[in-house]
């Protein structure tokens, strides 16, 4: 009989992240899907496979870590109590190497990436996925297919090319059977770092608009917010503080928030309740 990965064999609930094309905000929709639920108590694992652009060490101010083998496999990085990284970026030495492989070896890394953490006991996993549609994607839905997760968060922006790729992840999720718990629109405007204002400065309500014609949950707005920038790029322990204490007074965290909590409210069972492990 087909098993999910080992891996997964503690972890309650698996969400990934995915956006039809890149430079949309996915990884940071990630980050902030981590450390909403970490803030929430919960025991939170990040799974960074966008291969080509793993920038989930720099979002949590990680990059330089390394990750060690054990043996029940790779012990992913601790950010906190509650909260574990596992990266490429941690196997690259800086941030400006670039991954040139073929299909095959990129398929093999996703497999061992699913398959080969060590991730004991969790509440989520949050999967930060590559863009687009690709044969990365199959494989990441092939190695899921037996471990019942419990559906995907789609990204866009608010422009209408950035909608018409998203249109090709929903018809991907629909043929693999990803449950789509919603779509952000993200960069929807611009949030005064002065004022507070927000700002339309470029379209608005594509991804909207998108969810009304298809049927599917719109989960909210995210303007590009400065000061969540600006707490990526310095943080550091400052009296004794954490990146989740930071980010819990972060503008960005009340918009946040009221997302994770819808997905919450589902009440969505616990995977391990479904499966033979």
């Amino acid at each position: 009989m087909e098993e999910p990965p080992k891996s997964l064999a503690k972890v309650k609930h698996i969400i990934l992240v995915l956006s039809g094309k890149g430079g949309v905000g996915k990884s940071s929709v990630t980050t902030q899907t981590a450390l909403t639920l970490v803030s929430k108590g919960y025991k939170v694992g990040v799974l960074d496979i966008d291969l080509t652009g793993p920038s989930i060490p720099r979002m949590f101010g990680l990059e330089g870590k390394k990750i060690h083998q054990s043996s029940k496999g790779w012990v992913p990085v601790h950010l906190s109590t509650n909260l574990k990284i596992m990266s490429l970026g941690f196997l690259i030495n800086d941030r400006g190497s670039s991954v040139v492989w073929r299909g095959p070896k990129k398929q093999a890394m996703i497999k061992q990436m699913l398959s080969d953490v060590f991730w004991d006991e969790l509440d989520y996993l949050i999967i930060d996925t590559p863009p687009g549609t690709s044969d990365e994607h199959i494989t990441i839905a092939e190695e899921l297919k037996f471990a019942n997760p419990d559906g995907c968060i789609l990204v866009t922006t608010p422009q209408q090319i950035s909608v018409d790729d998203v249109k090709k992840e929903i018809n991907f999720c629909n043929k693999v059977k990803f449950k789509i718990l919603g779509l952000i629109e993200n960069m929807s405007g611009f949030v005064c770092p002065y004022c507070d204002e927000c700002t339309n400065i470029f379209s608005s309500d594509g991804g909207m608009n998108l969810c009304r014609d298809l049927g599917l949950r719109f989960l909210g707005k995210l303007p590009i917010d400065p000061s969540f920038n600006e707490m990526i790029e310095t943080q550091g322990d400052k009296e004794g503080k954490t990146l989740v204490d930071f980010y819990k007074e972060n503008t960005s965290f009340t918009r946040f928030n009221d997302i994770i909590q819808l997905i919450l409210d589902d009440n969505l069972p616990n995977r391990l309740q479904n499966l033979t492990l």
